[in-house]
């Protein structure tokens, strides 16, 4: 599946991905964010996550920026089973915060959860120092669960205080299903 929005492709991931891929993440800055990320991140990690199987529920973009030229890798998102929910995840190039871009592909993989998944919720979370996460989950329409949670940061080696929110993917105030954004377009893989 490929998705296109405004200013953004989101793809799968592919084998040739892992040298963009690993320019675009290894940064203490990002891997401290996150809970899976391991730190220092090499080639043959960004290798390794490009060719591991997934289960058929998870779905996993990685998020390129359209500029005149060739797209550029900037970051991921996806959606993968958290203790038994579908949790959404993200991150994005240090260079590329505070422009919008996850806010961007978070609308485009939230209507994929609510329209061709069929989710009836999302949740997700922040480490409690990265307040810039928690805001672009308020802007995706997540409220906060009132829950903290210690999760484990493999690239700090021990674990942090989370902070949980969740999303109500079912019907709007008028008891009818969202609409797909306009500005969005999906493509199925061939």
């Amino acid at each position: 599946m490929f998705v296109r929005t405004e200013r953004l492709m989101l793809r799968p991931g592919w084998i040739d991905d892992a040298l963009p891929l690993r320019d675009a993440i290894a940064h203490k800055d990002v891997a401290y964010k996150l809970a899976r990320l391991p730190w220092p991140y090499t080639l043959g990690d960004a290798q390794w996550y490009l060719t591991q199987e997934r289960p058929a529920k998870d779905v996993t973009f990685l998020i390129f920026k359209r500029t005149g030229g060739e797209p550029r890798l900037i970051g991921g998102i996806g959606i993968h089973d958290q203790e038994g929910e579908p949790e959404i995840g993200y991150w994005v190039t240090p260079s590329e915060w505070g422009k919008g871009y996850v806010t961007e592909a978070g609308r485009a993989v939230i209507d994929i959860a609510r329209h061709s998944l069929r989710l009836p919720r999302l949740v997700s979370g922040h480490f409690a120092d990265n307040p810039a996460s928690g805001r672009v989950l308020r802007k995706l329409g997540f409220k906060p669960t009132g829950k903290v949670e210690n999760r484990h940061c493999l690239a700090r080696g021990e674990d942090r205080p989370c902070v949980l929110y969740a999303l109500d993917l079912g019907t709007d105030e008028f008891g009818e299903t969202d609409a797909c954004d306009p500005r969005m377009t999906i493509q199925l893989a061939a």
